[in-house]
């Protein structure tokens, strides 16, 4: 949800670390001399889910979901190696995905996984069920990078943050948009705070939005907390929001937002997602 993310992606995407894409908004131009014909409508997005049901440290469904991986930083600093190991993801064989941070020997591991080439989903209800890690330096997130990032880079390709938190506030989720002009520090934002102080560590939370032409209404637990529309971003600025985006999670570790783990962190932490289900708009 902050440029640490994303441009960690444009960079890995340009060195072949990571292959990432999003859709710029724009429209072929017409031949001159000749009536514009409209665009047609874009097919129906299908229902798509993953349960996450499978044989204790199998792998996640390779049709569903492939993967990130590599070190440098990713744009952000970040400490850790991202893994297709079992070692730091794997089903549980109860219905449950685990990313796994690790920490060996002074080195961090953990699991960045991606629907790219695989899915993508434009408008409709998109949800996941989720537990968090927690841990000062512990970054875990579940959002979408539009399907052109590729060509179009970041930020124009645009990010939707549905989860993002930080280790060291463990009640507090984060939703957030990116594009051009509204990016990094400067993304649209807005905090929800658990009732009671509760942890997101303690027990599963429902990460949601509803998504339509021009509108974003981002949600914890059915509950209503940001509503992001054309007249959120910059006067001027392009909103790149109304494409197709493919869906991503991962736990990172380190990183400028986050900070450094310290000695209060402990490892292994694990994000555990229950479910990720989406519906399209009708």
């Amino acid at each position: 949800m902050f440029a640490r993310r994303t441009a960690r992606l444009t960079t890995s995407i340009l060195t072949g670390i990571c292959a990432l894409t999003a859709v710029a908004c724009g429209s072929k131009p017409s031949n001159p001399g000749t009536n514009p014909t409209p665009n047609p409508s874009p097919p129906p997005t299908a229902a798509w889910a993953d349960e996450f049901d499978g044989p204790a440290n199998s792998a996640p469904d390779p049709s569903k979901w492939t993967y990130d991986l590599g070190a440098g930083g990713w744009g952000n600093q970040e400490l850790e190696t991202y893994t297709n190991s079992p070692d730091n993801v794997r089903l549980d064989g109860q219905g449950h995905l685990i990313i796994r941070a690790v920490s060996a020997g002074g080195t961090f591991s953990s699991a960045r996984l991606k629907t790219q080439g695989r899915f993508t989903a434009q408008y409709g209800h998109l949800e996941a069920s989720i537990k968090l890690p927690v841990g000062r330096g512990i970054w875990p997130a579940f959002w979408m990078l539009g399907s052109n990032i590729t060509t179009a880079g970041w930020p124009a390709c645009g990010e939707i943050d549905v989860m993002e938190n930080i280790g060291s506030e463990p009640s507090v989720n984060h939703g957030s948009v990116h594009g051009p002009g509204y990016s990094g520090g400067q993304s649209v934002t807005a905090r929800y705070v658990l009732p009671g102080n509760a942890r997101f560590a303690d027990a599963f939370h429902t990460f949601a939005i509803d998504w339509s032409p021009g509108s974003i209404v981002f949600s914890v637990d059915g509950t209503t907390y940001e509503t992001v529309t054309r007249s959120s971003i910059p006067p001027n600025a392009q909103w790149v929001l109304d494409a197709p985006f493919f869906l991503l999670l991962n736990v990172a570790v380190g990183g400028t937002f986050p900070g450094s783990p310290d000695a209060t962190t402990q490892f292994p932490q694990e994000m555990v997602v229950d479910y990720v289900r989406y519906t399209p708009r009708q």
